[in-house]
């Protein structure tokens, strides 16, 4: 079947024109659903980018690098962060690829089939301008010949009855006009024959030379924007198809993502985190109240020297007994700690304490008492650092700390050598080369590498002694575990007297306990000891406070600060103050002894009524 235009609809002029108005009017709507399509990827992309920025830590933690799960999670965010951007791409290329050159491209067919268009209008006003031009040329022959018809019958009418001269005038001049007429009728057929052989050129030309080439221009517009459609819609394809390797690849990730979880893994990275290194507490011993002495002969002489010791120094300054020491050190280091720097409260600056003195001095009995405290907890955080060695963590964490340190350092040992390397390399080029710079004026950034890498290699070799110690002492702590069960025939038989003689025999340097407490340090109180004497008076006024509970202590502490209490493992102690927030509980003992003492050291068993003072008989 023949498909040309031209031929077989030589006589629709009115209906191509208008499937070709609703073929730009598909192409439009097309362009607009391929945008509106473009935008929605876009927006996708940017709801997707904006709940992958939501949910990743806005910082990073140590905890989330270190299980399985959440660095699961951490790839699968980057995974939907990759995808948002071939969303991006994607609605990119539809926008450029697609849109544009479809909004161009319906531009330009508008224009074209409007000038097709009227070529074809002007062919068709001209053929019926020759067919009506033919009607009149027609029309006008056809009443000359009958005007001559009806002249030639007068004319003979006449000429029959012609019997004198007047009526042979009469016949002459009929057939001089029948004459005429006959002539004008000739000269109408021959204009009628000549319209009408040139509207049969014109028809001839215009449905099988002018129509046929304006049609086929018509088709072949048609069909390329059929064609533009069909290349819109591959390159649409396409540019789906493009970005599916990568979406490929990204669901990929979040599949080895999430079978990279592992559930043990991760549960033996938290006993890693919090392992403190210590042993469990040992059984609790029997204490004979029925006995003449509450204490036994070790205790009794241990307390007694201590007793003896607080008579000699009976008035100190304020910070001794009523106000709380600097905060402990935590009992495991925090997830995020990696940092060198000694966990410490920051310095206070001078000038509130000089404050507090200027108001202690001039004010009241009871003020005087409140000032005293506030100049306590200054000095206090003056007073509070942790040591360098990491000695006031656990001593698992510490051997953690110190290797993640010994780590870093390494690092750091590892840049300087290569910048020293690279340093030498470009003194000697330098050297062999002089036009190419001076080797003299590498000399000072030498030696600043060279001092860099001193000072690091010292640190270096500094923190690797003190994870000797902490190994060191790690072992000691595991052959105590396995030698430890000897029964209960092995334990002291006076109440307290081997915890007493267990804290006494160990070194200062090897008092640990639970949280990684040692010893503390008292040199930083000599420093304003000297300042205590003016305070004294004041401050023995206070009345004591009432008992609200009672503790036990869990582990021994031997407190050097002023206003710690010394304790020892199993003992039993009034509360005085609960636990503030900062780690540490006032407690007394026999009505005369009080101070504060960790709180991860003891068990606190508050009362009820919360009123009178505990005596020591009452502690259970």
């Amino acid at each position: 079947m023949s498909c040309n235009w031209g031929t077989e609809l030589w006589d629709q002029f009115d209906n191509l024109e208008k499937h070709t108005s609703w073929g730009i009017d598909f192409l439009e709507r097309y362009t607009k659903f391929v945008k509106e399509r473009a935008d929605i990827e876009l927006s996708y992309a940017k709801q997707i980018r904006s709940l992958s920025k939501k949910y990743h830590p806005k910082r990073s933690r140590e905890d989330e690098s270190r299980y399985t799960w959440c660095l699961a999670f951490a790839a699968t965010l980057r995974q939907l962060n990759e995808l948002s951007i071939q969303r991006e791409e994607l609605a990119e290329n539809l926008n450029s690829q697609i849109v544009c050159e479809l909004s161009r491209y319906t531009q330009e067919l508008k224009t074209e089939r409007k000038t097709h268009f009227q070529d074809g209008r002007r062919a068709q006003q001209h053929i019926e301008s020759s067919w009506k031009q033919l009607e009149s040329s027609k029309r006008r022959f056809e009443r000359d010949c009958k005007e001559a018809e009806r002249a030639q019958q007068v004319s003979d009418r006449i000429d029959l009855d012609n019997k004198t001269d007047g009526e042979k005038r009469c016949s002459l001049k009929a057939r001089q006009t029948a004459q005429q007429k006959k002539e004008a009728a000739e000269d109408a057929r021959k204009d009628y024959v000549t319209c009408l052989n040139q509207f049969n050129q014109d028809q001839h030309q215009h449905y099988h030379t002018l129509v046929p080439v304006i049609y086929q221009r018509i088709q072949d517009m048609e069909e390329r924007r059929i064609e533009r459609i069909c290349e819109a819609m591959r390159l649409s394809a396409e540019a789906e198809r493009k970005v599916l390797p990568v979406v490929s690849r990204c669901l990929d990730a979040m599949m080895d993502a999430s079978e990279g979880i592992q559930p043990r893994m991760d549960t033996r990275q938290v006993v890693e985190v919090y392992k403190s290194g210590f042993d469990p507490p040992g059984d609790v011993e029997f204490e004979d109240y029925s006995a003449s002495m509450r204490r036994s002969i070790s205790e009794s002489s241990y307390l007694d020297n201590r007793t003896e010791g607080r008579r000699h120094s009976r008035k100190l300054w304020p910070f001794i007994r009523k106000n709380k020491p600097p905060p402990p050190p935590p009992t495991s280091p925090s997830p995020g700690a990696v940092t060198d720097s000694p966990q410490s409260p920051p310095p206070a600056s001078r000038e509130p304490i000089t404050q507090r003195l200027n108001d202690l001095m001039t004010s009241g009995s009871r003020t005087r008492k409140q000032c005293l405290r506030s100049l306590k907890r200054g000095l206090s955080l003056k007073l509070g650092s942790g040591p360098a060695d990491c000695s006031h963590l656990p001593p698992e964490q510490r051997r953690k700390k110190l290797q993640t340190r010994i780590n870093n350092i390494n690092q750091e040992i590892q840049r300087e050598r290569e910048q020293r390397d690279a340093l030498l390399k470009m003194r000697e080029v330098y050297e062999r080369s002089p036009q190419m710079g001076d080797a003299g004026s590498l000399e000072p950034r030498l030696d600043e590498v060279k001092q860099s890498l001193q000072k690091l290699e010292d640190e270096l070799r500094k923190n690797q002694a003190w994870l000797a110690e902490a190994d060191s002492r790690l072992s000691d702590h595991s052959g105590r575990r396995q030698s430890g069960g000897c029964g209960v025939n092995s334990q002291a038989t006076t109440p307290g007297s081997s915890s007493l003689k267990q804290l006494d025999n160990r070194s200062p340097a090897s008092r640990e306990s639970p949280d990684g407490s040692y010893t503390e340090d008292n040199s930083a109180e000599l420093h304003f000891k000297s300042r205590s004497s003016e305070f004294d008076d004041d401050f023995d006024d206070e009345e004591p406070l009432p008992s609200i509970g009672t503790c036990k202590s869990l582990y021994p502490f031997q407190g050097q600060n002023e206003g710690t209490l010394s304790m020892v493992e199993g003992e039993l102690l009034s509360v005085v103050e609960e636990d503030k927030g900062d780690g540490w509980t006032r407690v007394r003992r026999n009505l005369e002894e009080e101070g504060y003492v960790p709180t991860s050291y003891i068990k606190v068993f508050l009362d009820s009524s919360a009123k009178g003072f505990v005596q020591s008989s009452r502690l259970v």
